[in-house]
């Protein structure tokens, strides 16, 4: 996490500003996942103003704070992540009750977003705080950006089972998906991940292997399935973080007794409406064929 080249260091900020003492609540702030200039104004300013401050890695927190020139000022910040949460939420729920501002940034990027926050903004929603998001840079995002993948409708599906046979059973779930399809993974996992998504998803679906999104390496190759795992099968492990974007199913070629056993197992459990649209869509026919097929099949 570094400053862009030639920044003028910015002045520096102290808790309470003109502005006065923020409202109570839990403020979910995201932080940068690469360049330090991609904060808002408004993240700065809730960590300038919190009382209390939670991480879920404190020395990058305090990090980012000294580059932008954040004072704590007495303030603490205190480590929250998947390892210490049930020991620290009792405390920073106690400092909500007392009706204190916290802000909770996770490591990188947007919280809860494959993060340890989920718990956390659950238990202050369910005792009734202030739970407030300060948007701000996330790796789906971005990668979905700079993909060239569809983006009218896409699932962000996390990270992949690191197991063989769980990874496999896991992605076939999303085969069909009619939505571009959003991973994170493990860059030394990247390449045998990418083979068996080209073996569940077929190796010419379109896709986009991104590396160190918004940092000085950044790297966005745009492929198949099927040739990016055999580039990077013969290459050593990348370095940094990864996100892998897959495109979604191409059309194929579906005759009429295909069609028709697709629609009659949709028709199964939807109406002709909702059957006939996920049937068009995973087969790629024209929604108004599919309706008056799947019309004619339910008598009507």
């Amino acid at each position: 996490m570094t400053a862009s080249e030639g920044a003028t260091p910015p002045a520096p900020r102290s808790p309470g500003p003109a502005g006065g003492r923020l409202p109570p609540g839990l403020y979910l702030v995201a932080t940068p996942i690469g360049t330090a200039d991609d904060i808002t104004l408004r993240a700065l300013d809730i960590l300038a103003r919190a009382d209390l401050l939670a991480a879920e890695d404190t020395r990058r927190a305090r990090h980012l704070m000294d580059i932008h020139g954040i004072h704590l000022a007495g303030r603490r910040v205190i480590p929250y992540h998947d390892h210490n949460g049930p020991e620290q939420r009792p405390h920073i729920m106690a400092r909500l009750a007392e009706g204190a501002a916290v802000a909770y940034v996770s490591d990188a990027g947007t919280p809860l977003i494959a993060d340890p926050g989920y718990r956390l903004a659950q238990e202050a929603i369910a005792a009734g705080h202030e739970v407030i998001a300060a948007p701000g840079a996330s790796a789906v995002l971005v990668a979905l950006t700079v993909a060239g993948l569809p983006t009218d409708r896409f699932l962000f599906a996390g990270f992949p089972p690191v197991k063989e046979a769980a990874r496999a059973r896991f992605l076939a779930e999303f085969a069909t998906v009619p939505a571009t399809l959003v991973f994170y993974e493990s860059p030394r996992r990247s390449a045998a991940t990418l083979a068996a998504m080209a073996e569940a998803f077929g190796p010419d679906r379109p896709a986009a292997f991104c590396r160190e999104l918004t940092k000085k390496f950044e790297e966005v190759r745009r492929a198949t399935l099927g040739e990016l795992a055999q580039a990077l099968a013969g290459e050593p492990d990348p370095r940094g973080e990864v996100v892998l974007v897959v495109g979604p199913p191409l059309p194929r070629e579906t005759g009429p007794e295909d069609l028709d056993t697709a629609l009659r197992t949709a028709l199964e459990e939807m109406s002709v409406k909702d059957a006939a649209r996920m049937v068009a869509e995973a087969t790629g026919l024209p929604r108004r064929d599919v309706y008056a097929r799947a019309l004619a099949l339910a008598g009507k």
